[in-house]
Formats: structure tokens, C-alpha cells, sequence
């Protein structure tokens, strides 16, 4: 019984009926001068629409970039000629002001960039907040995409507890507005502010960053914390013991930096999500995210994600003279970790699903050094969403 109404909560993401599959390329955490970015939010998008995504978000810090808001640049700006190089990439569009105090700039709305750049089934601009709490000295960051109304930080006696909070407001909205949105755990290593048994008592929570690509916040985790995709792991068996649906793994930029590239720096490209749907609107590829259509890279493209009730394939989408490797992972019964079910080197494998799996997942991984990674010697990754296996 527990498997059949985890079925009808998880939708499958595709299947082997699938002949074609339409890839379309999006980041959900960047920052702007609303909040801790250093540019324009029409620079940044334009950044974005310009190396081939089909969909961003501006995630700013408890900010949905309405009202009127006045930004005054700063030397930093100045040295990075950020002004100069907004007025000649938009001319007459930008509003700038100045006094004894220095140089002021009028940042345009959500709704204003959004008419500005965005194109009609080609490149979607979707309105989002970094909702940005702490408990203590520990950060509690959770990103709502699509979101309508901005959502408060809240305070709590827990980590769990402002968390919990934040995604019932979520869901609340959710439900206000009848619309498809979502909250997602935005780096939980940063800060270590946030452990897998905090993960693992939320209800409602169905996104979390499995790769974000700042420099400060601890993928791998380090001597006495543990990576993200253990933790990935560790909450879904949970989940899938306490009948929850299975927490789905994003990668991201999580941006802040637009003018210099440096390791040490949070730079554009570094991950993002493609989303399987033929539609570039906001609402069809926030329902193919919710059903786990989708996968998550830093770097690997793949050609085909394909499962059925017998079998799970991957198709990568090389590039010349680079090594492939797809690992599936699965979680079994009678079993207390996910562990390695096959390793194929090579651009393309496929795994039979066996009588005692519960839920497999794929991590396809490669020797291509990024070319402006989080730290040095990252090589490129790729992962796609747990499948829940019927058997």
C-alpha cells in the first residue's frame, strides 16, 4: 500500500515511449543589486539568455524587486564600469541621478526587466526570492520560485522550525493563488547551518541543492560534515520509510559576481537544471520540475533520461575526447544506505531494475575540468532525479 500512494504523489519523469525529449536550460539562484549582486538584474539576464538558457530567476535576498528602489553605486562599480557598460547595452532605458552624495541608479521591477528581456516561448524570466532566516549563527536560506507575494524571513526555536515555516508560507501561497510555485533548501553546507535530521522531519519540502556553485558552501563537506549527495540520499530514505515524496536534487549558480572570474568567486554557469518540456513558460516547466523531469549538471549535457517499470537508461551528449562514467545508485530492501547498483565508462548505459529496488538514481561524472569552477580541479558532473521503482 505505501508504494502505491508514493507512486501517486511522484509522478514518472518519462518513459521508454518517449522518442523525443526537449532539454530547456534554466538557473533558480542568482543575485542582483536588489541584494548582494554586483550588476543590473537586466545585465545578469541578459548574460544568461545570451549562452543558450531558456530560463532564469533572480533570487535576491528577501526582495520580489518591487517599489521603487534607488541604487547608489559604489566604488566597486565604478572600478568595474557598471554603469558604463549598462548605458551602452540599454541606452536610453536606464534612469540615473546624481547629487552631492554621488550616483544613483533606479532599478527596474521584476515586471519591468521581465517585459524588457523576456521572449515568448524562448526565454522565460521567473519571478523568485531568496527567503534568507537564520537560527542562532546557523544561515537558513530557502529559495520560492515562481513566488507572487514576498514571503517574510521567520524567526523560530529551531532550525526545523523556521524552515517548516517558510514552506508552509509557501504552500500557503501556493494554494492562495492556485498556481504551480515552489520553496527549494538553498546550500545546506553553507554555514553548516542545516543537517540532514532537520531535512529529514519537514513535510511539504520537495527541492533541495544537491550542487550550488559558490565558493563558500561545502558540497563535499569536509572531515566531520558530510557531502550533499549523502545527505540527498540519507533524507530520501527517510522519506521514502515515512511515505513522503522524494526530495528531487537541483544544481545551481547561485551568482553574485558578473565583473571578474575567479575561483574565489560566485560566477555564472556553473549549474543549472534542464527541464524536459516542450513549452518555455513558466508554469509547464515548474509542473515537469514538480514530476522530476528533469536533471541537474555542472557541466555534462545528456541526450536521453528513459525509464519504464523494467529498466532506467542515459544517453550523454559527449563532448570530443572526454571520459564518461554513469554510475546508478539505488536504494534496496533490507537496505540502510543507498548504495552503487552499476558502473558503466562510456556515453551510454542502462540498468534492469531488480525484484528488491526501491529507488534508483543516476550520478554521471567525467574527467573535464571546468573552465571557471567553485575550486580547483572540479571536474564536471551530472544527476538525475530518484525514480521510485514498482516492483
Amino acid at each position: 500500500m505505501k508504494k502505491l500512494i508514493l507512486l501517486s504523489i511522484i509522478l514518472i519523469s518519462c518513459n521508454s515511449n518517449v522518442k523525443e525529449q526537449h532539454w530547456q536550460k534554466g538557473n533558480l539562484h542568482t543575485h542582483s543589486f536588489w541584494s548582494d549582486g554586483d550588476d543590473f538584474p537586466e545585465m545578469i539576464i541578459d548574460w544568461y539568455k545570451k549562452n543558450d538558457y531558456q530560463f532564469i530567476a533572480l533570487s535576491d535576498h528577501n526582495t520580489i524587486a518591487n517599489g521603487v528602489f534607488w541604487y547608489k553605486i559604489k566604488q566597486s562599480d565604478i572600478e568595474n564600469n557598471t554603469l558604463k557598460k549598462y548605458k551602452k547595452r540599454f541606452g536610453d532605458w536606464v534612469e540615473s541621478k546624481s547629487d552631492s552624495t554621488g550616483i544613483f541608479v533606479r532599478l527596474k521591477t521584476f515586471e519591468e526587466y521581465k517585459s524588457k528581456l523576456e521572449d515568448s516561448n524562448k526565454f522565460v524570466i521567473i519571478r523568485s526570492e531568496e527567503v534568507t532566516s537564520s537560527f542562532e549563527n546557523k544561515p537558513v536560506h530557502i529559495n520560492v520560485t515562481n513566488i507572487q507575494e514576498k514571503v517574510n524571513p521567520f524567526k523560530g526555536n529551531s532550525v526545523y522550525d523556521v524552515m517548516q515555516k517558510t514552506i508552509d508560507a509557501v504552500n500557503e501561497q501556493r494554494e492562495k493563488f492556485n498556481i504551480p510555485l515552489f520553496a527549494h533548501i538553498n546550500h545546506p553546507n553553507f554555514g553548516y547551518g542545516i543537517n540532514v535530521e532537520d531535512l529529514k522531519k519537514l513535510s511539504g519540502e520537495r527541492f533541495f541543492e544537491v550542487y550550488n556553485g559558490h565558493p563558500a558552501v561545502h558540497n563535499e563537506g569536509d572531515d566531520t560534515h558530510i557531502d550533499l549527495e549523502t545527505m540527498w540520499d540519507l533524507i530520501n530514505i527517510s522519506y521514502y520509510d515515512n511515505n513522503k515524496p522524494l526530495l528531487l536534487g537541483l544544481a545551481t549558480d547561485d551568482s553574485h559576481s558578473y565583473h571578474r572570474k575567479s575561483t574565489n568567486l560566485s560566477n555564472t554557469g556553473r549549474g543549472w537544471v534542464m527541464v524536459n518540456s516542450k513549452q518555455i513558460e513558466t508554469l509547464s516547466l515548474i509542473e515537469a520540475m514538480e514530476s522530476g523531469n528533469f536533471y541537474s549538471s555542472s557541466g555534462i549535457n545528456l541526450k536521453k533520461v528513459i525509464h519504464d517499470e523494467k529498466k532506467f537508461k542515459i544517453e550523454i551528449d559527449p563532448n570530443k575526447g572526454i571520459n564518461y562514467e554513469i554510475i546508478f545508485m539505488g536504494y534496496r530492501k533490507e537496505g540502510f544506505q543507498v548504495e552503487e547498483l552499476k558502473r558503466v565508462k562510456g556515453t551510454s548505459a542502462e540498468y534492469i531494475f531488480n525484484e528488491n529496488d526501491l529507488f534508483v538514481r543516476a550520478k554521471i561524472s567525467s574527467n573535464e575540468i571546468k573552465k571557471n569552477p567553485y575550486r580547483e580541479g572540479e571536474t564536471t558532473q551530472a544527476w538525475t532525479q530518484p525514480i521510485i521503482i514498482n516492483n
